[in-house]
């Protein structure tokens, strides 16, 4: 195995992991991952090692998982029942599963820009030059989404608090 090939095998964890978050189906995210990774050894002429290679592999995950959605849009995806059945039969019981379930739900909120630069920076501890370089946007860009982003965070999160914080003193 070539120093590339192991370098990117390093990143695979990182790769799975951003493309859970975009898709929040492990099937789907191990798709999207496989297609970058094949990609990325097919491509791999064209990084330049000066850049960071996983930017380079985040960008390519990232373009897959747009494409990925346009397909999947066109084929019109549907939600078998053993999701539906799993979510029904399997209600949160802890206040951190809730907790996360929020924050979850308060992501999936957000334009696709915003939390695309939330979980890049605040996930996988992206700096805001390889969150611009991974978006193809520029680095003014990448702080705007990410201020608002946030913001749009607080916002939506601070009802959901009061209302547990109200419901844990009954």
């Amino acid at each position: 195995m070539d120093d590339l090939k192991w370098a990117i095998a390093r990143q695979i964890p990182h790769l799975r992991r951003f493309a859970f978050t975009l898709t929040k189906d492990p099937t789907e995210a191990d798709d999207v991952v496989q297609d970058c990774l094949e990609r990325a050894l097919r491509k791999r002429s064209l990084w330049s090692r000066k850049g960071s290679l996983r930017s380079w592999l985040f960008s390519m995950l990232y373009r897959t998982h747009i494409d990925y959605c346009r397909r999947q849009r066109r084929l019109g995806a549907t939600v078998g029942p053993e999701v539906i059945d799993t979510a029904i039969h399997h209600p949160p019981d802890q206040d951190h599963r809730m907790e996360c379930r929020d924050i979850g739900e308060s992501l999936d909120r957000l334009p696709e820009e915003q939390r695309v630069v939330i979980l890049l920076v605040a996930l996988e501890g992206v700096t805001y030059d390889e969150a611009a370089e991974i978006l193809g946007v520029p680095i003014g860009t990448v702080r705007s989404r990410l201020s608002r982003g946030r913001q749009a965070l607080r916002d939506l999160r601070s009802p959901t608090m009061q209302h547990r914080n109200l419901r844990r003193v009954k």
